[in-house]
């Protein structure tokens, strides 16, 4: 059978062109035409690159690809669902968890724990999905899978309710309750993908994508804090630019322009050298709690030099975040093409270049659909 798509270690001429004029963008796994949004390729990483490999991966695509443009920050995860199975998520979630029990030791400071109990029930699930697709018997299998789905369902309920209440709670553990919330709204459809229900695993991340996407909103608009002219004030000159903070603002709202988010920040710019106490007292204790951050200092010093220098690595989150959202939207075109072409997951999961030899050091693979795929 011959395929519609072209698949290859190099990226082609003619997107390079189109990434460069602004024709054509990357947002998460997969490159789309500007105008019309349909995709014109899939970004496959090769093998499953985690932690340290991943942020590599991005600071490649920058200087190799440099038209293609990766935050710096790492998203937790991967370009396409492809290269994101159980072990993978496991990987991550061990990640998490791990990031959780950090917190708790600052946390111990103002006497509040972290249940940390379900992240146990959530590995198990993994475990048990894992196992499912090793058996040999369908209906075996199928049982199996269905079981662990139960339970992915359940964490995906949990993990709701502790990101929503620490979200209002301006905490700084909420972003690890979305990317967990992420991860079993993923293990789930990936469930789905292997049992071959294409239309099941596309509609549970377009119902998960509504649920993180809204939420993901709350936290960013959260660490944008009351006044987001603090991150362009001059000491950040050469880490935070208007751009930068442009490309946040688009993500909001895609209308938004640089000139109309700098006039959101005049009077804000304004306001911050007149009185830039003012903004301390409303910060959110997602970037600096007193409570916990101010231990053992004097109540007469001065927290805006700490404050500060949190104030890059919190754009960072953000765009880590933001990435990670469109990474998990993106999902859903490989669905959608898998459908459109009329090929199994697992034969997509097959699909590599058929003569090309990989250059040394490739870090991505391309697929290219003959013509662009309409995404809904």
């Amino acid at each position: 059978m011959t395929l519609p798509v072209t698949v290859t270690f190099m990226l082609a001429d003619w997107i390079i062109k189109g990434i460069a004029d602004g024709t054509l963008e990357r947002v998460g796994g997969v490159i789309r035409e500007v105008g019309s949004k349909h995709i014109v390729t899939w970004l496959r990483e090769q093998g499953s690159p985690t932690g340290n490999q991943l942020e590599e991966l991005g600071r490649s695509m920058l200087l190799t690809q440099g038209i293609l443009q990766v935050t710096s920050a790492v998203s937790i995860l991967n370009l396409g669902v492809s290269v994101i199975g159980f072990a993978v998520i496991a990987q991550r979630l061990k990640e998490l968890e791990q990031r959780l029990q950090q917190a708790q030791k600052l946390l111990n400071h103002i006497n509040r724990k972290i249940d940390l109990s379900f992240y146990a029930n959530f590995r198990a699930a993994i475990e048990l999905a894992t196992n499912a697709f090793t058996m040999t018997k369908i209906e075996n299998r199928r049982s199996s899978a269905l079981q662990a789905i139960n339970r992915f369902l359940e964490a995906e309920h949990i993990y709701t309710e502790f990101a929503d209440i620490e979200i209002e709670q301006k905490s700084q553990i909420a972003d690890e309750y979305l990317l967990t919330l992420s991860l079993a709204y993923l293990a789930e459809a990936h469930c789905y993908l292997e049992l071959e229900e294409h239309d099941t695993a596309l509609r549970r991340f377009q119902e998960g994508a509504i649920v993180i996407r809204s939420r993901i909103q709350k936290y960013v608009k959260l660490l944008l804090t009351s006044n987001p002219a603090i991150y362009l004030q001059p000491e950040f000159r050469g880490k935070i630019d208007l751009r930068r903070l442009t490309r946040i603002y688009q993500w909001l709202d895609p209308t938004l322009d640089e000139n109309a988010v700098f006039d959101r920040q005049r009077m804000n710019l304004f306001m911050l050298a007149k009185d830039p106490n003012k903004w301390v007292e409303s910060i959110p204790a997602a970037i600096w709690d007193s409570k916990v951050d101010w231990v053992g200092k004097a109540i007469w010093d001065d927290p805006k030099p700490q404050i500060y220098a949190r104030l890059p690595k919190t754009l960072e989150v953000v765009e880590s975040m933001i990435e990670t959202n469109r990474r998990f939207e993106a999902y859903q075109t490989e669905i959608q093409a898998i459908s459109q072409l009329g090929i199994s997951f697992h034969d997509w999961l097959k699909l590599t270049p058929c003569t090309e030899v990989k250059p040394e050091g490739a870090k991505l693979m391309y697929i290219i659909p003959s013509k662009p795929l309409v995404a809904n």
